[in-house]
């Protein structure tokens, strides 16, 4: 069956484009009015110069050549997949701070609450907090990124496991770092806005020499919130310095970041909606629910233009992470509507993460045929140390009620461990080996093969009962992509690929003896699509899709004790894509999305035909910016979302909603502009995410922010 639907998904390619080439007027292969193309024979030998042209030509809002989607710089519409890229300028632009702020613009995407704790996002159906990567390298650890020092972030969707290695079963966000890149940089940001909101940020770059440069990137942030006791500070440096010679370049960078906020978990349900509460009320105790994080992450990149095009790259990324919250959070509320659930618990994390990578991408010619090969090889240690307590109040009791009319509480809590509570040390060691050829046959006609094979190793030690469990997985996977381009801006393209989950979860914790019998779980993604550089300023994507993810636990019908891997799920879907300019004066990015995720056999979470919660059938997205004068534009965000269920059982519906945002900008002069963005202009009430059916979270009511920045 899958081999059939592969089939397909390749034969309809080729209807359309036989279709296309049996409409279009022959062309001058030198036809001056068409695009210049990116070969993978031309990528080895312009790779120094395309960035600068790129640069003078996109749009603000249209990416230029992309390194993560093949592993070597092309240009999108030669990656056989969905990938949506929001750039630096829409994130200023937006007023974007967060990994959630960005998702909104991304279709196929949305944002879940985390617990109040962390970016967890679902992509195409399955809810990830672990696939997030700096610069292709793996940033797995729970926490709130924020995105000051970030060129671009990138949504690559489906199974990326040949790319990125085990997980990324719905896809992968990748932060394009900001990077010492000799030009001259000179903005100083200060921001503020309701609810004490200030931030402050700077970027600063240099050439110290024509061989050497250097960047500073930096913010720090305090602000309240809409929501009763709930506040936020962080703050993030993040140097790097560059060394050119004539052939091979360095890249290091040392980023540290803290991040102290109150975790907030939102209100519960009743009735099979949220409940019916000032969206400001705190449910649970505000002063007794934070989170901490702490990173420290160094970075090397060392690129070597070999003789005949090879380009070599090495990547090395050491992180560590702290991570502690605690919160006091809503549970039922009572059948009678009048009483809430309050628990409480606390976890710490640390973990150490060392991850080294080394590609090779070698043009290859054999005849009138053209290669780009990519040769990999990737190391990986994580080691990670898991504690959780259980909150009891006045030293007691794991829950205690309260009035709904009152649920802001203040009690005696201590925190201890109970018998189930995590107490864990976790190493896990990575070894991948990967190989791709991206072909092309001819002008028209391209194909992307690849395959990686991943070995995971993970040793699991239990400090409570001093016991240990080990699993070792050999996972191979494979992704192969047909394009065909009929005219050079445009590409049609079907494409197959495949990623495992070990039975450990992606955040490694799931390890018991259960568990570790079981072979990973499975993604398989079919895609069909089109890309279109409708001009140098404006691309437009569409890409319909399917989704299968399998092996995931089951209980046996016969003996309920007995876990069996026959659940499984599915994602149906179809999305568009649009970014850059309309007109001269007009910027839009955003697109449309349609998805039907659901159960396709029974798991041990839910019956076969249960939809995927935060995952609306329809949510529409569109950024737009006008300019109005030389010194003068508006900006507006229209976002909607269909209704979505708030967990796996489908009783409780999070509605649907529409938002409109919007922004206002004027330059002063050539070193100084001022922003105001204002989120939630009609003060809509809604309900964006939630983490289950009682931590669900209100929407914020209209926001207004003001921001000056200033260059010198």
């Amino acid at each position: 069956m899958r081999l059939t639907a592969s089939v397909a998904c390749l034969v309809l390619t080729v209807s359309f484009a036989a279709a296309a080439a049996a409409q279009e007027t022959p062309k001058n292969p030198a036809d001056s009015t068409a695009p210049p193309e990116v070969t993978p024979a031309d990528t080895g030998r312009a790779q120094k110069l395309e960035p600068v042209a790129v640069r003078a030509t996109r749009g603000r809002y249209v990416p230029g050549l992309n390194r993560s989607g093949l592993k070597s710089p092309v240009l999108l519409r030669d990656v056989p997949q969905s990938v949506s890229v929001v750039s630096s300028q829409m994130i200023r632009d937006g007023g974007m701070q967060s990994l959630a702020d960005v998702a909104r613009y991304i279709p196929g995407i949305t944002a879940g609450q985390g617990e109040g704790n962390r970016d967890q996002m679902i992509l195409r159906g399955n809810s990830s907090t672990a696939d997030f990567y700096v610069d292709g390298v793996r940033d797995d650890v729970q926490y709130f990124r924020d995105i000051f020092n970030v060129e671009s972030v990138e949504a690559l969707k489906g199974p990326n496991a040949m790319i990125f290695g085990r997980g990324g079963g719905g896809g992968v966000i990748n932060r394009v770092m900001k990077q010492a890149d000799f030009n001259t940089v000179r903005d100083v940001s200060a921001e503020v806005g309701a609810y004490d909101h200030r931030r402050f940020s700077a970027d600063l770059g240099q050439a110290l020499s024509p061989s050497m440069a250097t960047r500073l990137t930096s913010m720090y942030q305090s602000s309240r919130s809409f929501r009763n006791g709930v506040d936020l500070e962080r703050y993030g440096v993040n140097p790097t310095l560059s060394f050119s010679g004539p052939n091979t370049s360095v890249a290091v960078g040392y980023e540290h970041f803290q991040d102290h906020r109150t975790a907030d978990r939102g209100i519960p349900s009743f009735e099979g909606r949220p409940f019916e509460a000032n969206r400001s009320t705190f449910f649970g105790d505000p002063r007794a629910s934070h989170s901490d994080a702490r990173v420290n992450a160094a970075t090397a990149t060392i690129t070597h233009q070999a003789p005949a095009g090879v380009i070599l790259t090495s990547r090395t990324r050491f992180a560590g992470y702290d991570k502690f919250y605690s919160n006091v959070f809503p549970g039922a509320v009572s059948a009678t509507g009048t009483t809430v659930s309050i628990s409480a618990y606390d976890n710490a994390t640390t973990r150490r993460n060392f991850f080294t990578q080394a590609d090779a991408v070698l043009p290859v010619f054999t005849g009138r045929i053209n290669h780009t090969m990519v040769l990999g090889a990737e190391a990986g240690r994580q080691s990670t140390d898991n504690f959780r307590r259980t909150g009891y109040f006045n030293g007691t009791a794991t829950a205690t009620s309260m009035p709904v009319s009152s649920p802001t509480i203040s009690a005696p809590l201590e925190f201890r461990q109970s018998a189930t509570d995590a107490d864990n040390h976790v190493d896990n060691t990575v070894l991948s080996l990967y190989g791709q050829d991206q072909i092309r046959l001819s002008q028209r006609w391209q194909i992307v093969a690849g395959l990686r094979y991943e070995s995971f190793d993970i040793d699991f030690q239990n400090n409570r009962d001093d016991s240990s469990l080990s699993r070792q997985d050999g996972m191979i996977s494979p992704r192969v992509g047909l394009v065909y381009k009929p005219r050079a801006p445009i590409s049609l393209y079907s494409s197959a690929s495949v990623s495992y989950l070990p039975s450990s979860g992606d955040q490694f914790s799931a390890l018991t003896e259960v568990t570790r019998a079981l072979e990973p779980e499975r993604f398989v993604n079919y895609e069909t699509g089109l890309k279109w550089d409708v001009s140098d300023r404006l691309a437009f994507s569409a890409a319909a899709y399917r989704l299968d993810r399998d092996n995931t636990r089951a209980n046996d019908p016969t003996d309920p004790a007995r876990i069996l891997q026959t659940g499984s799920q599915r994602t149906n879907g179809f999305e568009l894509d649009l970014r850059g300019e309309l007109t001269q004066a007009w910027e839009v990015a955003g697109g449309y999305s349609w998805q039907n995720a659901f159960i396709s056999s029974a798991t041990t979470a839910a019956p076969r035909g249960a939809r995927v919660p935060l995952v609306p059938r329809a949510a529409t997205s569109l950024w737009n910016r006008v300019r109005l004068t030389d010194r003068v534009a508006l900006g507006a965000g229209i976002i909607h979302q269909s209704k979505s269920f708030a967990a796996i059982d489908n009783t409780v519906t999070l509605p649907a909603f529409t938002k409109l945002d919007g922004a206002a900008y004027y330059a002063f002069g050539r070193n100084l502009r001022a922003q105001i963005n204002v989120e939630n202009v009609f003060n809509a009430r809604y309900y964006p995410t939630a983490n289950n059916n009682n931590n669900i979270s209100p929407g914020a009511p209209r926001t207004l922010r003001f921001s000056v920045t200033t260059g010198f």
